[in-house]
């Protein structure tokens, strides 16, 4: 594969007519800004009972100055692609968001914990008293909020791979949690790497760039930018700048102070504690250290990342929905005490079950496999001696999962797989899993009071 080159927007699309491409989030987005600035738009998705025309519709092309793209549409779709040989322009929601934004830009980007990490630095600005502005990859648009961002106001973005592709802007601040594989179905790894590297790739020296002392592909974006470092990880950080637990395991460290007790963060496992640190590491010149720590102490997490939905009958029901990735679910499992049943299925993104395999024997009672990777997955864990029984449905996995869970124990939807086999996104799957969890306590009551 060859990425696109990313190309700036005009600073007004006023007079031009511009295909809007994909209409979810962005793409809605896109359509307000297009008719505040006076431009023609045509609306181009699958679903034809709310565009113009079909994305299979080349002769678009004939008839428009340039496209907006989505992040969900692929940049090789025949319609893109057909685009950039031609020579017509398209621009990326999040490049256009970059040009035109008054007030300074936190961008957070990472394999993992990004989500996380952007609540906590949202978080911790609102608890400071900042005029703030969230959106992003986090489910929430950005150009829609433009005519209400001014210039002393601050905006933290959650930033994903595919929003980077078209770019040739840097936030003001740039951090990455974690660089690991991922999203493999669509990029080699390089490209998905190269695509981490554009978030800090146009910084001048006088932003910052925050990233994890540990993660030497993190680290090696220090070679794309010459802004001020600072640093978060476990251990001894070789940095100057750092928030950091030291060799003794016990404390938050922020520079050369103690901090904070690690147990007192609230949201659970050693990625969580990365999380923390990174978004303490992010706001140090703007929120005091002791307020930041305050905002550790009391927030429970974001929506199915290992969010504790209930417990019925002493068996815990936990959707973790957002581990769309093997590497996901193990962050979960080692965040889950106890004997687990584990659900794991959706669709599989080429990434190797392999570092699962010891964390799953080591504390997994049984695996529920569902979704299009399910029988795949399921053979190979029993060739490796796993427990398994395979779903046809996600709601028959959960039936499976909660009528073999014991008291003490926790059903773990944590998938290892993406949604779109059956789902729109992560979060119409964790919804399905706490309707399913709901179900199952009045089932449980019923019985109870006969």
């Amino acid at each position: 594969m060859t990425l696109p080159t990313p190309i700036e927007a005009p600073p007004s699309f006023r007079g031009q007519r511009i295909a809007v491409v994909g209409l979810g989030i962005e793409g809605r987005d896109a359509l307000h800004l297009l008719a505040r600035e006076g431009a023609e738009a045509i609306r181009v998705d699958r679903d034809r009972e709310r565009a113009d025309r079909s994305p299979d519709d080349l002769t678009i092309l004939d008839q428009v100055d340039g496209l907006i793209a989505s992040q969900g549409v692929h940049h090789q779709a025949p319609l893109l692609a057909e685009a950039g040989r031609r020579g017509i322009p398209v621009y990326g929601p999040m490049q256009i968001f970059l040009e035109r934004c008054p007030a300074p830009v936190i961008g957070i980007t990472g394999s993992a914990g990004k989500t996380t990490t952007t609540t906590l630095v949202h978080e911790m600005l609102l608890a400071a008293g900042a005029s703030c502005h969230l959106g992003g990859n986090i489910g929430r648009g950005l150009l829609a909020q433009l005519p209400g961002i001014a210039a002393e106001d601050t905006v933290v973005a959650e930033i994903s791979h595919t929003q980077l592709l078209r770019t040739t802007r840097s936030p003001q601040t740039a951090a990455i949690t974690n660089i690991t594989p991922n999203h493999l179905d669509q990029f080699s790894w390089e490209e998905y790497q190269e695509l981490k590297y554009r978030i800090v790739a146009y910084q001048p020296p006088r932003d910052t760039v925050v990233l994890p002392f540990n993660d030497e592909l993190a680290v090696a974006a220090t070679l794309r930018t010459d802004a001020e470092q600072r640093w978060f990880g476990i251990g001894t950080p070789p940095m100057p700048w750092s928030c950091a637990v030291r060799s003794d395991g016990d404390h938050i460290w922020h520079n050369d102070r103690q901090l904070m007790p690690v147990n007192e963060v609230k949201i659970p496992g050693e990625h969580n504690l990365l999380n923390a640190m990174a978004a303490m590491a992010i706001v140090a010149d703007l929120v005091p250290a002791d307020l930041a720590a305050e905002v550790l102490r009391s927030f429970s997490g974001v929506p199915h990342r290992l969010e504790l939905v209930t417990e019925i009958g002493g068996v815990r029901f936990v959707n973790d929905s957002i581990a769309t990735t093997p590497e996901r679910t193990l962050a979960g499992l080692r965040a889950t005490a106890g004997p687990v049943i584990l659900m794991l299925g959706g669709r599989d993104k080429n990434l190797p079950l392999t570092p699962l395999l010891e964390e799953v024997k080591r504390h997994v009672r049984l695996v529920v496999l569902f979704g299009e990777a399910g029988p795949e997955w399921g053979s190979w864990l029993a060739r490796h001696e796993v427990r398994t029984v395979n779903a046809d449905t996600f709601e028959s996995a959960f039936l499976q999962a909660a009528s073999n869970a014991h008291a003490c124990e926790t059903v773990l939807m944590s998938p290892g797989g993406t949604s779109f086999d059956a789902y729109p996104n992560f979060e119409a799957r964790g919804q399905h899993f706490r309707d399913l969890v709901d179900g199952w306590a009045r089932s449980r009551r019923s019985r109870d009071d006969q």
